[in-house]
């Protein structure tokens, strides 16, 4: 009777505070392939509009196509629109990535292992019910990665389904490959990722000889609705050639250089860097550039 009525109590407490015994956390980033001697991390999100407590939450192990150890987290509270990470070694995260917010790094004393090539993430409260689950496989990464070693996995957007592969990608290279305790580098803020734009080649001589002529700049996009300028600049940062001046892109397709400026004279050689600038409708702009090497035979 004793142990009801503590149990009543606690719950009532939870509500008072605004705390949420149930949840519906959100996987919001995973490190599963750390470098030397460092340690998985995973951070969870909190898209509620109230705080969410961990006392009840549970990493689990998946095993083959069940539930196994449940390994809990403790009693930590996750404000609301909120981060809170989940790893074995709290001193590896914070000294190999930025963290912002140090203590949101929660330190447990064992989680599950989460395989370098692939596995599942599953988080559940304490009765079993799982709240987020999540079957990632080191494919997700960017391709022009060539070490994958150390990089985050980040989830793009809160809105996708959790497991839609094309809802994760790899932290960017400025964010030092992992954003723990803050917004994703890679969230829905971001209108393209980095490898939906590809050149045919480093290198290219548009000297007439049939051999590497001319470079296609080669897109695949998530979102069909985006418009670009795309511009030639020199070695000295002069503009040389306007490939796209507001052009609608759509899905897939390729915009190509034949090597000349636009007065349809030949460039110089040297290396020329390629500006693209997508932006939609509600004047979000994102940029990349890339270089290529123009030489002649």
């Amino acid at each position: 009777m004793k142990r009801i009525l503590a149990i009543i109590f606690f719950a009532a407490l939870l509500n008072l505070a605004g705390v949420k015994a149930q949840t519906s956390l959100k996987i919001s980033e995973l490190l599963f392939n750390p470098a030397s001697g460092g340690a998985d991390w995973l951070e969870l999100y909190n898209p509620a509009d109230t705080a969410v407590s961990l006392a009840d939450v549970r990493l689990v192990r998946w095993v083959g196509d069940s539930l196994g150890r449940f390994y809990k987290i403790d009693s930590t509270v996750v404000a609301p629109h909120d981060y809170v990470v989940i790893t074995t070694d709290a001193a590896f995260v914070k000294t190999a990535y930025t963290v912002r917010y140090p203590h949101k790094v929660v330190e447990i004393s064992s989680m599950p292992s989460y395989n370098d090539d692939a596995g599942t993430v599953i988080v559940a409260m304490n009765d079993s019910t799982v709240v987020d689950r999540f079957d990632y496989t080191a494919a997700m990464h960017s391709a022009l990665l060539r070490d994958k070693e150390g990089v985050s996995l980040e989830r793009r957007s809160f809105e996708l389904a959790t497991n839609n592969p094309n809802n994760w990608y790899s932290a960017s290279s400025t964010s030092g490959y992992g954003t723990p305790t803050y917004a994703n580098s890679q969230s829905t803020e971001f209108l393209f990722r980095d490898d939906e734009f590809t050149l045919s080649a480093d290198i290219f001589s548009p000297d007439g000889d049939g051999y590497e002529d001319q470079l296609d700049i080669t897109y695949t996009l998530s979102d069909n609705t985006l418009a670009a300028n795309i511009t030639i600049f020199d070695q000295t940062g002069r503009a040389v050639r306007h490939l796209c001046r507001g052009q609608l892109l759509g899905a897939q397709g390729v915009v190509t250089w034949d090597g000349l400026n636009d007065s349809r004279t030949r460039c110089l050689p040297g290396n020329h860097i390629i500006a693209i600038e997508a932006y939609n409708t509600a004047g979000r702009v994102q940029t990349v550039k890339r270089v290529v090497a123009l030489t002649f035979r």
